[in-house]
């Protein structure tokens, strides 16, 4: 199993974990404990939320993403808030989780409560989708957890990513064009960073810039396979991006690990940032990378860190002056 369907397969799970959740607090809630009420609570809980999940996976591939993406964030969820309501309120009114029981629906029961009740867990659900979009997944969860409320020092791989050639294609598509470019540039880029366990640190201008931990970047080459998985999408995208733009994105890219410090910063708008050496010497690596063949550049001690064979052959720079730093780097570039 590839590693984009078994992050289907996590999500899934995850939602149809948290709809039983909400079955059992729901029952518990509203006639106490009774293991009947609360296998009908789960039977609920894992319907609603099955449909709601697939609905889900196929937002976040596809035509479909393209089409929700496309559209303002508040219709975006009048859309899917619609399409929950029309899953919840059938489930709900014809008592499907009592008939798949094997009990006989109750015909003075209240059916309206449940079903408020599920319209606001799962718009609760929705809202919470669209902050975490919004956010990034990950930052989210270690805001809400307060993980870096309190700065720490970390081993992250940091993998800088640039569109070639973006000063000109501005000045040929000018800056509404440009715009819409590059957004449908990063949102391609997407999916081969979700499946390399990848987390997105930022965009500036032109630029992606993608963050792995040591533990989990080490696995499988992940940085490394990710900038080729964006390579080739991009690749495939090609006719695509011709037609609607009349030219196709090229990418360079740049990798480093090494310590780095994370923490929360800010006040009215409140995020994680990340601050050290290391990423100031991976954006320099990125503008060496505008010099050499293959347009990757990649420091040997983010190399040495890859606990698997190389998904790619590599091939050795030297070391090389560095702007910034006293001393060279050793570094590595695709063959």
């Amino acid at each position: 199993m590839d590693a984009r369907s078994q992050r289907k397969l996590r999500f899934l799970a995850a939602i149809l974990s948290t709809g039983a959740l909400g079955g059992i607090i729901f029952v518990v809630a509203r006639v106490g404990f009774s293991p009947s009420q609360l296998a009908i609570g789960i039977i609920y809980g894992v319907l609603i939320s099955g449909a709601i999940g697939t609905f889900e996976l196929l937002a976040s591939s596809g035509p479909l993403r393209d089409w929700l993406g496309s559209l303002p964030l508040t219709a975006n969820l009048a859309i899917r808030s619609a399409f929950y309501a029309a899953v919840i309120i059938p489930v709900q009114y014809f008592d499907l989780g009592v008939l798949i029981a094997g009990l006989t629906p109750d015909p003075n029961q209240n059916v309206w409560t449940p079903i408020i009740f599920s319209a606001v867990f799962a718009i609760a659900l929705n809202l919470l989708f669209a902050i975490s979009n919004i956010i990034g997944p990950r930052a989210f969860l270690h805001l809400v957890t307060g993980r870096y409320h309190t700065p720490v020092e970390e081993s992250r791989f940091v993998l800088f990513v640039d569109i070639a050639g973006s000063t000109a294609l501005a000045e040929r598509l000018g800056g509404l064009a440009i715009h819409s470019f590059l957004d449908k540039t990063f949102r391609s880029l997407t999916g081969p960073i979700i499946d390399s366990r990848g987390e997105v640190l930022n965009y500036v201008g032109d630029e992606i810039i993608v963050t792995w931990s040591e533990a989990s970047g080490a696995i499988d080459c992940r940085p490394l396979r990710c900038f080729l998985a964006m390579r080739n999408t991009l690749q495939k995208l090609q006719s695509r991006f011709e037609k609607e733009f009349g030219v196709a994105p090229r990418i360079r890219g740049s990798l480093h690990f090494g310590p780095v410090i994370v923490g929360e910063i800010g006040d009215i708008k409140r995020a994680i940032v990340f601050n050290g050496d290391v990423m100031n010497t991976a954006a320099r690596l990125e503008e060496l990378s505008r010099n050499v063949d293959g347009g990757f550049v990649a420091s040997r001690a983010a190399i040495e860190q890859f606990k698997s064979p190389l998904p790619a052959p590599l091939h050795d720079l030297g070391v090389r002056d560095i702007r910034g730093r006293s001393d060279g780097l050793a570094v590595m570039g695709l063959g």
